[in-house]
């Protein structure tokens, strides 16, 4: 049976979300540039800019596929592959099969990292093993996952046992924003342990990380990449047949990454016109706010700790 490869960095933010930087259109021409077949937009719990990305995305030549990442009760959770916005604050399971009953696939980003609202290991739904535990991990400062201020959704008590629904289908198990590497490595270590397919994601923010991380796909029964649909991708996801591509692709992809990012935004917003180009100086300005704004919260959550160990 005839089968190609394709590559995909299946988890990144556009300026759509809040916290994404870029638009649709230029992260879909920088992705096409550096040799990916797709990229998944998947920002926070809004879809609408990542269903725009997946029409167009042929006028690129890639494979338009749409997502989100959904805040649950217990964590993040990348819905790939739907066309709605699965319904935000619902435990773990009951998200998983709102997905997986509209014929998308379930991927657990960043797992177990709980600054960022990774999943706890308990309420990833495993074969028989609804009472594995978790070690709690401290969370400094305001989270990843959401704006300043936001209540972490993860958590208080579990509404639902993981084990109540069907698996999810896929472990991010490397991750491009984990720079210790400890937690892709637990990633790793649970995706073997328990049988499921491992993905590799930049979860970019910024032009210049997407496809930092990516995942390769074995899609049978084609002859050419052109003729892989994005069911095609998500049964490949579901078969496990993904090769996880990230520790080597900041040597393989630097000058492409970073010096052909910075040409591409420049030509983009010459194009769009100064408009655009305003407003986005004006958001670097308010992201460099808010980022004051966070290590500030941060350095009182810590010291208050650090008081806390005297008291």
């Amino acid at each position: 049976m005839s089968s190609v490869t394709v590559s995909i960095d299946p988890h990144v933010h556009s300026e759509g979300s809040y916290d994404g930087h870029e638009p649709v259109e230029l992260i879909l021409e920088h992705a096409a540039e550096i040799g990916l077949d797709a990229v998944v937009i998947t920002d926070h719990d809004v879809i609408r800019e990542s269903k725009r990305a997946a029409e167009i995305a042929p006028e690129y030549g890639l494979i338009g596929i749409p997502g989100v990442e959904v805040s649950t009760a217990h964590g993040h959770l990348l819905a790939i592959g739907v066309d709605r916005m699965p319904p935000r604050g619902r435990s773990y399971a009951e998200t998983v099969r709102w997905v997986r009953d509209r014929g998308g696939v379930t991927i657990v980003p960043h797992p177990f990292q709980r600054s960022r609202h990774g999943v706890r290991q308990r309420n990833i739904p495993t074969p028989g093993s609804a009472e594995d535990a978790d070690e709690p991990i401290a969370t400094d400062g305001a989270p990843e996952g959401g704006p300043v201020g936001a209540v972490e959704a993860n958590s208080g008590p579990d509404p639902e046992p993981a084990a109540s629904v069907a698996e999810v289908d896929a472990i991010e198990v490397f991750n491009a924003w984990l720079f210790t590497g400890y937690r892709n490595r637990r990633a790793r270590r649970f995706a073997a342990e328990h049988g499921y397919p491992g993905v590799a994601a930049s979860d970019a923010h910024h032009l210049q990380y997407v496809g930092r991380a990516f995942t390769e796909l074995t899609v049978e029964g084609v002859d050419s990449v052109h003729e892989v649909t994005a069911d095609d991708v998500l049964a490949a996801i579901r078969r496990g047949t993904t090769t996880v591509e990230g520790r080597r692709a900041p040597i393989r992809m630097a000058a492409k990454h970073y010096v052909g990012a910075a040409g591409r935004r420049s030509a983009y917003y010459a194009r769009t016109g100064a408009a655009r180009g305003a407003r986005a100086t004006k958001r670097t300005a308010v992201d460099g706010a808010v980022a004051a704004k966070v290590a500030a919260l941060q350095s009182i959550h810590r010291t208050r700790r650090l008081l806390s160990w005297f008291a």
